[in-house]
């Protein structure tokens, strides 16, 4: 069986850095963005419990872009 090594940031190139760095900031601000709006948003407007969309937006990439599809109420 073959073990996978774990990388280090140094072993990554510039370009892969800058991906990652990239992409870390997107999911950031994506969510951030998600959790403020869903702070102030009134329990009426949201699709499901706050409280869930308040932990997925937290653990998973692709919740903050789900919350702002499928989460509010239009």
């Amino acid at each position: 069986m073959k073990t996978i090594k774990a990388r280090k940031w140094s072993d990554l190139t510039p370009a892969q850095q800058r991906a990652v760095l990239t992409a870390a900031s997107v999911q950031l601000s994506l969510a951030a963005t998600a959790w403020v709006d869903l702070a102030r948003r009134p329990e009426s407007q949201v699709n499901g419990r706050k409280s869930l969309w308040a932990v997925g937006i937290g653990l998973n990439f692709l919740a903050p872009i789900l919350y702002f599809s499928r989460g509010i109420r239009r």
